[in-house]
């Protein structure tokens, strides 16, 4: 059975994405550079909008959608989309979470196998003319205790990949963790301050909201070891910027790697003034597997809700 939907494609996605809604006789209209300005005019003419990062649907975009159904995303938050003036549309709004599960997972894995060799540093130095074999001795990730914020799909994914590594892999969750998982992991469950205390390697999995907007503040920096390294491949917001720069400043910790910022593009970031940091523009979920699987994930979804399956 096929479909006259009419459907507007935001920002760049796989070519699979578009075979798909096409072959379901859906009309696609793919405009990876439209601006929010053009999203605006255009809007009321589509029942089916996707997104990536790059575009934001605010309230006052979503209010002209009128004959809208759908909203998706081709990615793991919906941040950038108001759930809320689509809910008042009633527009159901999805995303494809399970995309970017594994490539998160491995770009978390090499920035603690990175930030324990410091292999950015010696890279960057070998570059400036330097020779820092005796300066930087490295350490080990096997025995070392990492603390997973969010155990959805990445933090699971995460927790394995760790495990295989022969690391201690500490939980924490604002619902209830996976009982399968945790057996398979060797899972330790704490709450929130207890994994922070503990941990040498701190990876963080969850969405902005309001509850976890600077989650990571100067009050927490202040309970880990002075040797913990923090990782954020969630959302900027999640991890204080300016309380973290002057922890690894002051010596109060050792490290960090984000792939997320409260600014992005995060270009002139003062954190990049530091050594023991890692810095990465957003790339978590950009590999070619990725972004193959989540357009492929978002274009069946559309489909089954067309049909009414899900």
């Amino acid at each position: 059975m096929g479909f006259d939907d009419s459907v507007l494609i935001c920002d760049e996605v796989d070519p699979v994405l578009n075979k798909i809604l096409q072959d379901n006789g859906l009309n696609v209209s793919y405009e990876p550079k439209i601006t929010p300005e053009q999203i605006k005019e255009k809007i009321s003419s589509f029942n089916i909008v996707i997104v990536r990062s790059r575009t934001t649907l605010t309230r006052e975009i979503i209010e002209k959608a009128d004959k809208c159904k759908i909203i998706a995303r081709v990615g793991v938050g919906l941040d950038n989309v108001d759930q809320v003036a689509a809910k008042e549309k009633n527009i159901r709004v999805i995303n494809a979470a399970e995309g970017a599960m594994n490539a998160v997972a491995e770009l978390v894995l090499g920035f603690m196998l990175s930030l324990a060799r410091q292999t950015a540093r010696g890279d960057r130095e070998i570059r400036n003319g330097k020779w820092l074999k005796n300066e930087l001795k490295g350490t080990e990730l096997r025995g070392k205790y990492l603390g997973i914020i969010g155990l959805g799909n990445i933090g699971k994914r995460l927790g394995r990949l760790a495990r295989a590594l022969n690391m201690n892999i500490i939980g924490y969750d604002v619902v209830p963790i996976d009982e399968e998982f945790a057996k398979e992991v060797g899972l330790m469950k704490a709450d929130l301050d207890t994994l922070l205390q503990s941990s040498d390697y701190i990876s963080i999995h969850v969405p902005l909201l309001d509850s976890t907007y600077h989650l990571i503040n100067a009050q927490k920096m202040s309970t880990m070891k002075k040797t913990a390294k923090i990782i954020n491949t969630s959302r900027g917001g999640v991890v204080d910027e300016d309380a973290l720069y002057d922890a690894l400043k002051n010596g109060n910790l050792g490290g960090a790697a984000l792939d997320v910022f409260e600014k992005e593009p995060a270009i002139g970031n003062k954190l990049a003034e530091l050594d023991n940091v890692i810095l990465t523009p957003h790339i978590g979920a950009q590999t070619k597997e990725a972004q193959s699987l989540a357009a492929n994930i978002t274009g069946e979804k559309i489909i089954q809700i067309l049909r009414g399956v899900i």
